[in-house]
């Protein structure tokens, strides 16, 4: 299968969308148009292929990033083969760090939407990773055969929500109410398929006369988009009065690719409507990876240029490990620059280690290709690499430069776990060592009073997944704890306190000495500030002082919880000459900062939750009661097609079992999304209820 490409055919792209847009079915009709599959897998039935794992045929949702690669030449075969790397995402917002480091290192991607739903609240989180990463889209109204699918409806939705810079380049068509096809405006043609053959026979049509008008005016929006791109499109337009189809495609891609626009298409994936069209604007919009500015990493502190070309240095990028039980751990890279060969050294910056390319892998889902030869802008899957995890760089033995990092969010819910036999133990550490390579927002701790194995993760969904798997995979069992919530610590002014450590008991002392001013930080995280002047803590010792208020962040002051949102500045203490060490200002910190914590009027934060439901209008007072129940906000109510939407903030403490309890309050006709929103500090009668941890 595998093909020598051209750099400037290919395409690295991602699916992206909320749970149930439809992301796993496009996929899979875009493997069986290209051939790569002769069969179209379905989510509803367990057979997708790209969601291969057991929990995603039992679930029918994507809980893993699964990669593949085609190959595409367009509807007509007016096209070169073009070579498509693809990324399924999951739409789950437990599983958003697949999302994060998939568009880490992607090109363009294809955002999908529910013709009926509309912009959900997980399409917003997915839509802004994709701004932060500045990668170019296309979008894809699927569903367009549902009652209730409303295509202009759901345009304008988009443009409210994630921005008005969306220009359709399709139009749904209908006969009777019945979707049947889409016209495309650039064209001026309808593309009707039959309901046989599995949407490969297709009529291209005039457009109907009821369209003429709209399809005109909307393609001479775009020409007008499309001439602003350049001078030289300018001048032709100006000269002209028009531009012809391919400088419409050229200008439009050039603004697709710079981020000003992004082109909207529809169809039906499940229906077998508007998929090849689709891969079609993929090829003629998206970028390929010479298309993109070069990626910068740095070594010792200079900047270096990683640039699309083979003839450059070797640098890739690791953005996931996976476990595979016939050849063991799977490194998925990125390569940005340059080329290598299987058996090939390279080096890892941030292990400070030689690894070897023992084995490279094509994947596709769980299905593999091996290959000899790697370049810039492939995606490909490693085999024998013993020290490199999510993030890290490889590069040339003789060019040294290391790649800015995947950013992981911080867990918001904990479980205790603990096995049932001896045996289970010792399968447990093996298990949950792997399972965090593979998934760095998943964490493991040991509480320091119980002894217990505590499991921290992004919700009840994806700890149970990580408990399934332990079953499954390593065969262990265990006892589950109640979930806890990820509560932290802060304060709401400032102190300065001093922090002494002072022993003598015979021999050499201990002697640490300091003055510390703690304060919130409005602009979140933690910051440490050496004010120290004229020596009166010698600089071997501040690193020092600086560990030692981290420890003490990290264990909590009031309830065990870690403290964030803070400043910290060390301006004045003492030293001894010879009592003095580098654990004496740990520990004089240490006691400064908790005394100093005491006295700043602490607070205690809760996780607060993005949570959107739709139901029927019959049940929105029993709903909206319960939130009101569970401490929730409502923020705005909204009508779509046949439902009403509620979006509100309620504290995650309050909305554990909520997927039965919304089941039984609705009759099973009701669903919801839940995602992250914020820290908010706990209200004092609830605050005093929960017992401390340390």
């Amino acid at each position: 299968m595998h093909k020598e490409t051209k750099l400037e055919l290919y395409r690295n792209i991602g699916i992206i969308a909320h749970i149930d847009a439809g992301k796993t079915t496009t996929t899979e009709r875009i493997l069986f148009y290209t051939g790569v599959s002769h069969k179209m897998g379905e989510v509803h039935d367990g057979s997708a292929v790209m969601d291969w794992m057991e929990q995603e045929q039992e679930r029918g949702i994507t809980i893993t990033s699964a990669a593949t690669t085609c190959y595409w030449n367009g509807i007509d075969n007016l096209f070169a083969d073009h070579r498509i790397n693809i990324i399924d995402t999951p739409g789950h917002v437990d599983f958003t760090i697949e999302v994060e480091r998939s568009l880490r290192v992607l090109d363009g991607a294809v955002g999908i939407f529910c013709a009926v739903g509309g912009v959900e609240a997980q399409s917003e989180t997915v839509w802004r990773q994709a701004n932060k990463y500045k990668v170019p889209r296309i979008v894809f109204i699927n569903k367009m055969d549902r009652p209730g699918a409303d295509f202009y409806r759901v345009m304008d939705d988009m443009r409210k929500k994630l921005g008005n810079n969306i220009y359709p380049i399709n139009l749904p068509l209908f006969e009777k109410d019945s979707f049947v096809g889409i016209i495309d405006i650039i064209t001026e043609k309808a593309y009707l398929w039959k309901d046989s053959n599995f949407g490969l026979d297709f009529d291209i049509i005039n457009v109907p006369l009821s369209k003429v008008s709209e399809v005109k005016e909307r393609k001479n929006l775009l020409l007008e988009l499309a001439a602003e791109s350049s001078d030289d499109l300018m001048e032709k337009y100006f000269k002209n009065g028009f531009l012809d189809n391919y400088d419409i495609v050229k200008g439009l891609r050039y603004r697709v690719i710079n981020n000003e626009i992004v082109l909207l298409l529809c169809g039906s994936s499940f229906k077998n409507k508007g998929v090849q069209n689709l891969l079609d604007a993929v090829l003629m919009y998206l970028p390929s990876p010479v298309d993109i500015p070069s990626v910068f990493g740095s070594f010792n502190d200079v900047k270096v240029e990683c640039p699309p070309s083979v003839d450059a240095h070797f640098a890739a990028l690791a953005f996931k490990v996976a476990t595979d039980p016939f050849v063991g751990t799977l490194t998925y890279i990125r390569v940005y620059s340059g080329k290598a060969s299987s058996g090939q050294f390279v080096f890892n910056v941030n292990k400070s280690n030689k690894e070897r390319l023992s084995r490279i892998l094509l994947m596709h889902a769980n299905h593999r290709e091996e290959i000899k030869n790697i370049k810039v802008g492939d995606i490909v899957a490693i085999v024998g690499l013993k020290n490199t995890f999510t993030g890290d760089t490889l590069c040339s033995l003789d060019k040294k430069v290391v790649l800015e990092k995947i950013e992981f969010p911080s867990p918001v819910m904990s479980i205790a776990l603990e096995p049932k036999t001896k045996n289970d133990q010792d399968r447990i550490s093996v298990g949950l060592r792997k399972l965090m390579h593979e998934d760095p927002s998943f964490i493991v701790s040991i509480d320091s009073e119980s002894n217990q194995t505590i499991l921290s993760g992004m919700g009840e969904l994806h700890l149970n997944i990580i408990v399934d798997r332990l079953k499954r995979e390593f065969n262990v069992d265990s006892v589950i704890g109640k979930p806890q919530v990820a509560y932290r610590e802060t304060i709401t002014k400032c102190v300065s306190q001093e922090g002494k450590y002072i022993r003598q008991s015979g021999g050499r002392g201990q002697y640490g000495h300091v003055f510390l001013k703690v304060e919130p930080l409005l602009s979140g995280g933690f910051e440490f500030v050496d004010a120290i002047v004229g020596g009166v803590i010698p600089k071997e010792y501040i690193s020092a002082v600086k560990k030692g208020v981290i420890e003490q962040m990290e264990k909590g002051v009031i309830y065990g919880y870690p403290i964030v949102d803070i400043k910290v500045s060390l301006y004045d203490g003492s030293f001894h000459d010879v009592d003095s060490s580098e654990i004496a200002f740990k520990l004089a910190a240490s006691i400064g900062f908790k005394d100093a914590v005491l006295k700043a009027n602490p607070i205690l934060l809760e996780p607060i939750m993005s949570v959107e439901i739709s139901l029927s209008e019959e049940y929105l007072g029993s709903v909206i009661g319960d939130l009101n129940r569970r401490r929730g906000i409502i923020q705005r109510m909204h009508d779509v097609s046949l439902a009403k939407i509620i979006r509100s903030k309620v504290p995650l403490s309050e909305m554990f079992g909520y997927a039965t309890d919304l089941r039984v309050m609705t009759q099973g006709r009701a669903s919801y999304s839940m995602e992250f929103l914020c820290y908010s500090p706990v209200p004092e009668n609830i605050a005093k209820n929960l017992s401390k941890k340390n």
